[in-house]
């Protein structure tokens, strides 16, 4: 699922991650299963190498500050119902992945290596590996509306 800059790879490293980490994701699709959110093979696939991880990065990015974020999908424990709406809202199967900015946000996953933002509004960072950067160096995902058309977030 790599294919990103240095920078990144210093910054993942520092954070836990290796090559070829697997961490077992059997407690998390338990988890949501019980209440109607099915694991699919992106998450399971993304879990895998960086279930687990807290990146704390800070400072200026590339288009808004670079924020902290905790890949622990029980952080989104009780949300799962906002998960299932803008599933439903953005034709995509999101699936909880952790928090971004100490709990602000919640970070998502789509069946094709989509990153979303999830909040009362729904953003995407793009798909993985190239979503991994822009949550790693601060570029602002592009909000989503209902009506599927992107529009610049305001920060």
């Amino acid at each position: 699922m790599r294919s990103w800059s240095p920078e990144v790879d210093e910054v993942l490293e520092a954070s836990g991650w290796t090559p070829g980490r697997r961490v077992d994701t059997a407690s998390w699709r338990a988890m949501f299963e019980s209440v109607g959110l099915a694991m699919h093979d992106a998450a399971e696939a993304f879990l895998q190498e960086f279930g687990g991880l807290t990146v704390n990065v800070s400072g200026p990015g590339i288009s808004c500050a670079r924020t902290p974020f905790e890949l622990d999908p029980a952080l989104a424990w009780g949300e799962d119902d906002r998960f299932a709406e803008w599933s439903k809202a953005v034709g995509r199967r999101l699936y909880p992945l952790g928090e971004l900015d100490h709990g602000r946000f919640f970070l998502g996953i789509d069946e094709v290596g989509g990153i979303y933002l999830v909040e009362t509004w729904v953003a995407s960072f793009g798909n993985m590996p190239h979503a991994m950067e822009n949550l790693v160096l601060g570029a602002a995902p592009r909000r989503i509306d209902e009506g599927h058309e992107p529009a610049r977030l305001p920060f």
